[in-house]
């Protein structure tokens, strides 16, 4: 028997679901001295992102997805071109 091991097939990738993307555990995004209106949907809200504006957390992750799939695009058609 020679002393090679086996290679593992790399582990696949687990599927995004709504609220795992960002973790604010932290309470520096909370904010107590009330509620404002998301910056991306209009509801009240006392989260704060990492800039300090008002926003929910599944609101933002929404936007991260939106920007992530436009920034996909973008590159996928400059290598088109």
């Amino acid at each position: 028997m020679t002393g090679r091991k086996r290679r593992r097939a790399p582990p696949a990738e687990p599927a995004y679901r709504p609220g795992q993307l960002l973790d604010w555990t932290d309470s520096s995004h909370w904010d107590h001295s009330g509620p404002r209106p998301c910056r991306y949907c209009g509801f009240p809200t006392q989260l704060r992102d990492s800039h300090r504006a008002p926003a929910h957390k599944t609101c933002a992750e929404d936007a991260l997805a939106i920007q992530a799939a436009e920034a996909q695009a973008a590159y996928r058609l400059k290598g088109t071109t």
